[in-house]
């Protein structure tokens, strides 16, 4: 296995998308980052992304035909606004047994899981009535 090399610009992305709880865009996150890093393009951001989830150090969320990103790694759960296109974190309590009773039903060996819930965030839904 080759030793991955250190980039500052995946420092700095990381430690961007770990100061944020809008789960952002590739895009947002580059349009973020620009003023600092202005040599910084948009295929590093995608290729950075990538390189650190497939590190594990963050998590990405399909939200209906965009992608957007996590660095809290911790166990939680996101909901999809069906209005806005906003997602947002859910803190539950472990995994509420989702994973032993999927176990329980299923024919094989579950080593992970992601849970995404729709609905409408609290600003949509006051605005709805």
């Amino acid at each position: 296995m080759q030793a991955q090399r250190h980039s500052k610009q995946r420092d700095a992305i990381l430690e961007n998308l770990c100061s944020r709880c809008d789960h952002p865009t590739a895009e947002e996150l580059y349009f973020s980052l620009k003023p600092q890093i202005p040599a910084l393009s948009l295929a590093t951001v995608y290729r950075n992304l990538a390189q650190l989830e497939s590190d594990k150090k963050i998590i990405s969320i399909e939200s209906g035909t965009t992608k957007r990103y996590d660095g809290n790694t911790n166990l939680h759960y996101h909901l999809t606004c069906l209005d806005c296109g906003g997602v947002f974190d859910i803190f539950l309590d472990g995994d509420c047994g989702l994973c032993q009773k999927a176990s329980e039903i299923f024919d094989g060996k579950i080593i992970s899981h992601s849970v995404l819930f729709t609905g409408y965030c609290s600003a949509c839904t006051k605005q709805v009535g």
